[in-house]
């Protein structure tokens, strides 16, 4: 699909943005009535490990609110080292049990409380270059770890499409059946997690999907939002990556949670974002013109760039209910009214796997 088709059409454009953090957590965080359903037969509590990054305070959200509606006994049990305690409190008052727990050590793990699935958010991206003993120990190790400890519990394990090579244009993304190629420490350390939970549940039979997912956007953070940043400070946006797949966080998160319908031994793959591949030049010219600001452009298009096909997913769960215009407008509407940002840079353009 073009990138036309996913900017000019703005099928339920006119919605209205959210005003404010707590309305922008409580619309990411709204279970779809097939998550409910996802979650109904769970005969025990769900452990969300690594709960405190960018993904997992919506998601263990939208799961306590799913197994609520289910009329489940089942509790989230978010786990990190909480270093924002305003997000924990939050997640305390929203009825989800947070631990705090250092799970680069192995001796916590012992005491790590029974699941009966898990979802794996835990990683490192960001500061790789010259911390890479430390970034494949979090992406490597602690999947050992976790794996180890919940053996034979059906587990989701986020990981990303940077395991895949860049593509070329002409080819569109890769698909669940093409081979990793992965470029740079990082990449490689996601493809190395991917490895240690599919031989882990087949040495011990545990269920398992392997969720690749790129860029999911919100207004906090996400490629829409490093472009508007930058726009906004007067920077020059570079194109040399020339395109990106962006998905709507709520649409994602209600994804992987239904993946723990599909975890099979050895692991299913789904890849996870929107339909479209979507112009950079495109969408900063869009937010240049939203935010009422000039847009300068550096670099030159290359021929290739890191896209993922995430047709089978679209097949199982449906497109996103957020399109990629309405996105862009309720960004643009965001930063204009100086909104919450998260400060984590999704670094989008790299063409070189550093971070």
């Amino acid at each position: 699909m073009t990138e036309s088709s996913g900017l000019m059409h703005g099928t339920g454009a006119r919605q209205p943005p959210p005003s404010d953090e707590e309305e922008l957590e409580a619309l990411l965080s709204e279970p779809s009535p097939e998550v409910v359903e996802a979650l109904r037969p769970l005969a025990g509590d769900l452990v969300v490990v690594g709960a405190g990054g960018k993904i997992g305070p919506t998601l263990c959200r939208m799961a306590a609110t799913a197994l609520r509606r289910a009329g489940s006994n089942s509790t989230v049990l978010a786990i990190s080292r909480w270093t924002d305690e305003r997000s924990r409190r939050r997640l305390d008052a929203a009825g989800v049990r947070t631990l705090a727990a250092d799970l680069s050590d192995p001796d916590v793990y012992a005491g790590l409380p029974d699941a009966a699935a898990v979802m794996f958010l835990a990683g490192q991206k960001f500061g790789t270059t010259g911390h890479e003993g430390s970034t494949w120990w979090s992406n490597a190790g602690i999947p050992v770890l976790t794996a180890t400890r919940y053996r034979g519990v059906p587990t989701v394990a986020y990981s990303t499409g940077n395991v895949y090579p860049l593509r070329p244009l002409a080819l569109g993304g890769a698909t669940e059946s093409d081979a990793p190629a992965p470029l740079g420490e990082y990449a490689q350390s996601c493809l190395a997690r991917e490895r240690v939970f599919n031989h882990a549940g087949e040495r011990w039979n545990t269920p398992t999907c392997v969720f690749r997912l790129n860029y999911a956007a919100e207004l906090r953070y996400g490629v829409i939002v490093d472009i508007g940043r930058k726009i906004l400070r007067g920077d020059s946006i570079d194109v040399a990556m020339p395109v990106v797949n962006i998905v709507w966080q709520r649409d994602s998160t209600a994804w992987s949670l239904r993946c723990l319908q599909l975890c099979t031994t050895p692991a299913t793959i789904v890849n996870a974002t929107g339909p479209e591949t979507l112009s950079v030049r495109r969408i900063a010219t869009i937010l240049g013109d939203l935010l009422e600001r000039e847009v300068a452009f550096e670099g030159e298009e290359a021929g290739d760039a890191l896209l993922s096909d995430a047709s089978e997913c679209h097949a199982l769960f449906g497109y996103p209910s957020v399109p990629a215009l309405q996105l862009i407008r309720w960004v643009a509407h965001w930063l204009s009214h100086d909104g919450v940002q998260l400060e984590r840079a999704t670094k989008f353009q790299q063409r070189d796997g550093r971070f």
